[in-house]
């Protein structure tokens, strides 16, 4: 099991850094973080029940908050703030990374159920 040793945002590119006990360190951006939330209101409550989650280029983390020695809560700016990211986690995010980001990709170019809005 990783632990995670440090965390460190950088406000204005809206970057996390995740240092874990092994030496590796990993970049994630808020919004990665924000899109792949653990919490249920974004995974669901069972396989096939994900939310997909738009328009969030511009979220900022305000706020993380250290939840035992196990995980974080992180308090996205669009008041988000329900999901505790566990080290095993942040591991995993920082592992598969390009692939769940590609995966992403793909969910929102898929939707077919986006308003059109027309201007006169």
């Amino acid at each position: 099991m990783y632990q995670v040793t440090k965390l460190h945002y950088h406000t204005r590119q809206s970057q996390l850094d995740v240092y874990f006990d092994d030496g590796l360190t990993h970049t994630l951006s808020a919004e990665f973080l924000r899109v792949h939330s653990p919490s249920a209101e974004v995974q669901g409550h069972g396989p096939g029940q994900q939310q997909l989650v738009l328009n969030k280029q511009h979220v900022a983390i305000s706020q993380i908050e250290p939840v035992g020695h196990y995980a974080v809560r992180l308090v996205f700016d669009d008041g988000h703030n329900s999901g505790l990211f566990s080290w095993q986690y942040l591991r995993k995010l920082s592992e598969q990374e390009d692939e769940l980001w590609q995966l992403y990709q793909q969910r929102v170019a898929a939707r077919h159920d986006v308003p059109i809005k027309f201007t006169p």
